[in-house]
């Protein structure tokens, strides 16, 4: 990594940095991690010192992330069988049980990390994933974010593949506070890796998938419009109309964490994508009725689609 350049703001160093690109590698974007004898990740429970992350994790080309921690061991039990890896379930190893926060799971090139809920905690876990996949020199990763969202105008059950994530005012950008300045970052997605998505889908046609906005939010009830929280300041018209302005915006699907998983990817020359379910049609209600074994098929519809993809991009499909 380039180092800190006498008279440049951050901003340059940045600027700096963005021309490294190309090499397929992941980059870091903060010099000073170079000055420092170890790096601790953590919330992973892992450490430079500590574990040869090179050896553990260098063969990583698909990262697939999630809130759940019981759904991504779900999804690592999937691949490991379309992968043909022979096991049982009880011998899945979580690489994170030295901690609480996360999840981690190593299926061969495949790796699979719970986020928990909201933009703050895929934030910590994005820096510390990001810097792994630094540390241990991995090439052309792709990573996607599969999980469950809330519908506007599209029926229960559709897969929203994200062409754009914006904010509550349907804007494609993330803003954050950095010391006391706001900075504000471009939510660009991978568009070859949308389309590959789209045509995987068409090819296997189990269920409806379509490609729209998705609106990233900070809060889940008033944040999100809903009239069933604890707090409510608006009328049901407020919050019909919004949410029609939000889908007469292209707005799909409303979820916590596609903002600044796609700013953060980005910037870090990550192959990035988000495909999360519906599970329900916020113009039709704001809570989820649906009988448990629906909502259980419902989430295992992103989880098809991207094993899928894997299995296509290491030719393993028949």
């Amino acid at each position: 990594m380039a180092p800190i350049l006498a008279g440049k703001t951050s901003e340059a160093v940045v600027t700096d940095l963005v021309g490294q690109l190309g090499n397929g590698l992941v980059h870091i974007r903060n010099p000073h991690l170079d000055l420092m004898p170890e790096d601790n990740l953590y919330h992973f429970g892992l450490g430079t010192k500590t574990h040869n992350l090179l050896a553990m994790f260098s063969d990583v080309k698909f990262v697939c992330v999630g809130g759940s921690a019981n759904r991504m061991k779900a999804f690592a039990l999937l691949i490991r069988k379309e992968l043909g890896f022979e096991s049982d379930e009880n011998d899945i190893a979580d690489i994170c049980a030295a901690t609480d926060r996360y999840s981690m799971y190593k299926v061969g090139p495949v790796l699979a990390i719970s986020h928990g809920m909201g933009i703050p905690s895929i934030s910590i876990m994005l820096h510390e994933l990001i810097k792994l996949l630094h540390h241990a020199k991995c090439r052309d990763v792709m990573i996607i974010r599969i999980g469950t969202s809330g519908g506007i105008g599209v029926q229960p059950g559709t897969v929203i593949i994200t062409d754009s994530a914006v904010d509550a005012f349907f804007r494609p950008q993330f803003e954050l506070t950095v010391l006391d300045k706001v900075v504000i970052r471009g939510t660009e997605l991978d568009k070859e890796l949308i389309q590959e998505l789209l045509q995987c889908s068409q090819e296997i046609s189990q269920f409806n998938t379509i490609v729209g906005h998705t609106m990233c939010t900070y809060d889940f009830y008033e944040g999100q419009g809903r009239l069933d929280g604890a707090l409510c300041s608006f009328s049901s018209q407020e919050k019909f109309d919004y949410l029609m302005r939000a889908n007469n915006a292209g707005v799909r699907n409303i979820e916590m964490e596609s903002s600044v998983f796609a700013a953060m990817c980005h910037l870090c020359g990550l192959k990035a994508a988000v495909v999360c379910v519906t599970l329900l049609d916020r113009l039709q209600g704001d809570q989820i009725n649906t009988p448990h074994d629906v909502l259980v098929e419902y989430q295992m519809r992103p989880q098809i689609l991207i094993s899928t993809f894997i299995k296509k991009h290491l030719g393993l499909n028949t």
